[in-house]
């Protein structure tokens, strides 16, 4: 599994795996993405975990429609999936244990 943190406000768009953009046809399925019941709170913002299958390698994230008119972010792409090691050692480092 891989996982990363999503600001409160936001969901998840386009999904893409090692051919491209995530085929819901081909795969017969949606990507499995889920929203662990756990977060941390980074600059007075609430960041959720969330736990994505190894064939997603990018998901493009945007602010949910009421928040989208007061952002100046349309949308962003992650490229950079993090492990459960080091969700573990972000979870450490901001509760300093």
């Amino acid at each position: 599994m891989k996982y990363f943190f999503l600001s409160e406000g936001w969901n998840v768009g386009r999904v893409w795996e090692f051919g491209g953009l995530w085929n819901e046809a081909s795969w017969r399925r949606k990507p499995e993405i889920d929203r662990l019941n756990l977060h941390i709170c980074e600059n007075n913002e609430k960041l959720w975990l969330y736990q994505v299958e190894e064939d997603v390698i990018m998901l493009e994230v945007k602010p949910a429609e009421e928040s989208a008119a007061n952002s100046t972010i349309g949308q962003v792409v992650l490229k950079r999936l993090i492990t459960a090691e080091q969700v573990i050692e972000k979870i450490c480092a901001d509760y300093h244990l």
